[in-house]
């Protein structure tokens, strides 16, 4: 028979392990994904906002975007109706990926909105436009905000 020798660990050793191991996977996930934030608006000064890109397991691109203080669209000038956010792609194609809406929180006056969605385009840039209708296929002119050129 073959003589079986255990190893026991100290509880050291193995915090030390756990904690290298913790480090490296977190490294490793947070390298996945870009935090993009938008530029400063000229449009609404106050706002400020980021996207956050994932890429999954399918090859798409996960897209979670935050903005605050974004004013309601009837303040602007001239009046709009909706805010619309637009994806540049890598094949110089540009996305609608849907309307942004506003909200207020319940202990806070801060306009907060937010949109989380799938495409199977690798984004370029991001930007945010001021429109009458939500559906178009092409941006109008009042660019609220815009990220810069991101890195591939």
């Amino acid at each position: 028979m073959q003589n079986i020798k255990y190893i026991k660990m100290t509880n050291l050793e193995m915090t030390t392990k756990y904690i290298l191991f913790t480090t490296v996977m977190i490294f490793l996930f947070s390298s996945c994904s870009k935090k993009i934030t938008f530029l400063v608006s000229p449009v609404v000064p106050s706002a400020e906002g980021s996207v956050i890109v994932k890429k999954d397991n399918n090859n798409n691109y996960t897209i979670d975007l935050d903005v605050k203080r974004l004013a309601e669209t009837e303040r602007l000038t001239p009046l709009k109706l909706v805010y619309v956010v637009w994806m540049e792609t890598d094949q110089s194609r540009l996305q609608n990926l849907g309307q942004l809406k506003t909200s207020s929180g319940t202990f806070s006056r801060m306009l907060t909105s937010s949109l989380k969605t799938t495409s199977p385009y690798q984004p370029t840039g991001f930007f945010i436009t001021a429109e009458d209708d939500a559906t178009g296929q092409y941006p109008g002119m009042t660019v609220v905000l815009r990220t810069g050129p991101l890195a591939k």
